[in-house]
């Protein structure tokens, strides 16, 4: 099922819609400020495990996922005064932070090391969601398991994954850019992939 929704002002009774399909351990597709992304409740490991088959992905890449603004980042996050300083300037925006996890975080979120991947999206539709929700949505793109082709339109991903999805947004076009990812760990901020984020404050 396709569900449009309007992307400067989501209709509070279609993010609500949303909210029940996740809550009751369903998988969707929304739009996010880089590409496409598929997700599920944080807290279902059932549709986490889903989703790892469905991207046909190892479980030592665990998926990052999106917090609603800072202060939800701090429960899941090990958060210093330098990463708050370095992510409040920069989110919401294209930009993924790896962090060290907090206890509330399920195992299967996190690396060896405890790190965790988090994103607060410059996106409307998928940060009320997350409010909603109230906790966060995993987040990975939507991709074609066969070519790892990135899928770009509600429709192609309808076409592609509709068998393992149980609601896909359509939420307007996305830029189709990868968000920037940056480890923050020991204060030491190193770029791990150089996106749609500008990382020239990291570079000096």
């Amino acid at each position: 099922m396709i569900l449009e929704i309007n992307p400067q002002h989501p209709e509070p009774r279609k993010i609500k819609q949303v909210v029940e399909v996740l809550a009751n351990g369903g998988i969707i597709a929304y739009p996010t400020d880089t590409y496409y992304g598929i997700g599920c409740d944080l807290f279902n490991k059932a549709s986490i495990e889903k989703i790892y088959q469905l991207k046909r992905r190892s479980h030592v890449e665990p998926f990052s996922f999106i917090c609603s603004d800072l202060k939800n980042i701090s429960e899941y996050a090990q958060v210093t005064n330098y990463a708050y300083k370095t992510m409040k300037r920069l989110l919401p925006g294209p930009y993924t932070f790896v962090l060290e996890g907090s206890r509330l975080v399920p195992k299967i979120m996190l690396t060896k090391r405890h790190t965790l991947g988090i994103r607060v999206p410059d996106n409307a539709i998928c940060l009320a969601i997350v409010q909603d929700l109230g906790h966060p949505v995993i987040t990975t793109s939507a991709t074609n398991p066969e070519t790892k082709g990135i899928l770009s339109t509600p429709q192609e991903i309808k076409e592609t994954l509709g068998h393992a999805i149980d609601l896909i947004i359509d939420g307007g076009a996305v830029p189709g850019q990868p968000s920037s990812v940056i480890s923050l760990i020991g204060d030491t901020p190193e770029v791990l992939r150089e996106g749609s984020g500008d990382v020239s404050i990291f570079m000096t």
